[in-house]
């Protein structure tokens, strides 16, 4: 439970384990605490690394930082993988943490070791974009009228995490993740909901690559179907297959111990 500064950013970190390093990087709330189940259960066998992103909960905000990039945030997580020397890493992106590692096998390939893509928000991708989009405008609406920016990232997580996944985070550590509203509805969602890189580019990524989605998000009538496709359209894009990981869009919440167990054998042909 450390930091580590990366370029103008200190970055909060939490390392656990010995053997192959593993790297989780969080979307939404980008708290390392999302992983907390998951690195303890598998710390037996691996390194397992996640960290705060710059500018949430325990990574401070830099001094006139206004704006984020993908590219920027892709540049945090090498940055941290080379200064830790775990360079080349396993990396795990879940949702926003997925365009951030769809970047970073991009720009950085050397820090990877294999890659493993999560469910990544490419909304406009999905059958479902304009509903997606009317809902969350909707919901950030709410939000806000009833508790601000908090209020309105709260929203947004119970309709992607559901009761379930919001239930799983202990109340002081879910105030910890609401807290860091601004910086994500500010700076973060734009960046991220507009970055998509073209086929063509996806096709060169050379770094071993696994796709994975919620197996409960396969049926079109779930809440988060589109998170499904989603995941559909890179594993086509990249020349992978696409598995499916218990529960919905967080199961490293809301299925911890399964999560870990689906995940170990992947990790293992991975990194073996």
């Amino acid at each position: 439970m450390s930091t580590i500064d990366i370029g103008d950013a200190t970055v909060y970190y939490e390392q656990r384990g010995r053997g192959p390093a593993v790297l989780c990087i969080s979307g939404v709330t980008g708290d390392s605490a999302l992983w907390t189940g998951t690195a303890e259960a598998l710390a037996d066998e691996f390194t397992m690394v996640s960290y705060d992103r710059r500018g949430n909960s325990r990574s401070p905000r830099p001094e006139s930082w206004i704006s984020t990039s993908v590219d920027e945030q892709a540049d945090d997580a090498a940055g941290l993988l080379r200064g830790l020397g775990l360079a080349p890493a396993v990396v795990f992106g879940a949702s926003g943490g997925a365009v951030i590692l769809t970047n970073l096998v991009l720009r950085h390939p050397d820090v990877v070791r294999a890659a493993v893509f999560h469910e990544p928000p490419f909304v406009s991708v999905s059958s479902e974009a304009d509903e997606v989009g009317k809902l969350m405008g909707a919901l950030f609406e709410e939000g806000l009228t009833t508790g601000g920016l908090a209020g309105a990232l709260e929203a947004l997580l119970r309709w992607s995490w559901g009761e379930e996944g919001l239930a799983a985070v202990e109340p002081q550590v879910r105030e910890r993740m609401l807290s860091n509203a601004e910086v994500f509805l500010s700076m973060e969602l734009g960046a991220f909901i507009e970055y998509l890189p073209t086929p063509e580019e996806l096709s060169r990524v050379k770094v071993p690559r696994i796709v994975t989605a919620g197996a409960e998000n396969r049926d079109p009538n779930a809440v988060y179907h589109h998170g499904y496709e989603e995941s559909q359209w890179l594993a086509t894009q990249m020349h992978t297959e696409l598995l499916e990981l218990p529960g919905r869009h967080v199961p490293y919440l809301t299925h911890p111990a399964a999560f870990a167990e689906a995940l170990r054998p992947l990790l293992r042909a991975l990194t073996g």
